[in-house]
């Protein structure tokens, strides 16, 4: 099995900051969410990660679409490698996602702020039906309810960009946060 830095479409990390210097960068970005019968979001999903600055924050399952590889597809691969392999997540039937959101490392561009690279982010709730646990670098998983995500305390625990991006999930949903 190829390691990371063999694997097709993957960049090296010199030539990745060169690419992140130059051009926009595409991820896609899933909220996790427990649904009940009527399709109603019940839970949202959050893992929890040490941040390069040694603070911890809450957030949704995010990274890049590699070379070569389809939306779903790389929706299927974060989701997987985040939630682990229990995690029975739904894509969607479509690739059309609830929002799409850029990231500027200007933080005076908007809410949305990435200090490494202008990426854009193709953003979709998605449905887990299985165990989800924290896997790769993640501390822990937990689910909260929109309650809950609306209280400023739990908030102020999310990264900036992913608490902005929650709101707009929920919202999609029906729901108001």
């Amino acid at each position: 099995m190829a390691t990371t830095l063999e694997a097709p479409g993957w960049l090296e990390p010199e030539r990745l900051e060169d690419v992140r210097g130059r051009v926009p960068m595409v991820y896609v970005e899933a909220v996790p969410v427990r649904v009940d019968h009527l399709g109603r979001v019940t839970r949202v999903g959050f893992l929890l990660r040490p941040q390069a600055d040694g603070t911890l924050s809450r957030e949704v399952v995010s990274g890049r679409v590699m070379l070569g590889e389809t939306v779903r597809e790389a929706l299927w691969r974060h989701l997987t490698k985040d939630l682990g392999p229990d995690a029975d997540p739904q894509l969607p039937p479509t690739a059309a996602p609830f929002t799409v959101a850029e990231y500027f490392p200007d933080a005076d561009r908007g809410a949305l702020h990435d200090p490494r690279q202008h990426a854009v982010a193709l953003c979709y709730v998605v449905p887990i039906d299985g165990e989800a646990a924290p896997s790769q670098d993640a501390l822990e998983f937990a689910w909260l309810t929109p309650g809950e995500v609306a209280d400023p305390a739990v908030a102020a625990e999310l990264s900036p960009g992913h608490a902005v991006l929650v709101r707009r999930a929920l919202a999609h949903c029906g729901i108001a946060a």
